[in-house]
């Protein structure tokens, strides 16, 4: 009698058990086939980055290639909205031994002094987002401000770009 009243617990045990493999060797098995793909998980090719609008009147804030690229309005040395969100890479890896260049842009418009020291402000603005989030002055490189000549416009001259120098 003793042994019909633990036979269903007995299978309540054995059907837990049988979940609890067939879960694992589903886990395995799935995780196989996600590394045999190079760990890329099946989905639809990425888009195109959108175009990068720069405008003369608000500050922006764009990462390409690794680089955060910090535009400002024109005669401003004031930070886009997100810009410690655009930084959070940088932030960690400075945190982690490696050295951030900070180089200012103007463009060739108006007094190249002027635009000189209006280039290092916004630098220096980057930096105390940087110093601000934790990072340390001696990680930072500040780069003589340069000026930007060429075929794009001078909005998006004005600008302060971060590179992580491994």
């Amino acid at each position: 009698m003793a042994t019909q009243d633990n036979e269903p617990e007995q299978r309540v045990v054995a059907v837990v058990l049988i979940a609890l493999i067939t879960l694992i060797v589903g886990g395995v098995l799935g995780l196989g086939v996600f590394s045999a793909r190079g760990n890329k998980p099946a989905t639809a090719p990425a888009a195109a980055p959108a175009a990068v609008v720069i405008s003369a009147t608000d500050a922006s804030v764009v990462v390409e290639n690794g680089v955060v690229k910090f535009y400002f309005a024109t005669g401003k040395a004031d930070l886009a909205p997100g810009a410690l969100v655009a930084l959070a890479e940088a932030i960690t890896a400075a945190k982690g031994g490696a050295r951030l260049a900070l180089s200012g842009f103007h463009d060739a418009t108006g007094d190249p002094a002027f635009n000189a020291e209006l280039a290092k402000q916004r630098a220096f603005a980057v930096r105390d987002a940087l110093t601000g989030a934790g990072v340390a002055e001696s990680s930072l490189e500040l780069k003589k401000p340069e000026v930007t000549t060429g075929t794009g416009a001078n909005a998006e001259a004005r600008r302060v770009e971060v590179v992580i120098v491994r």
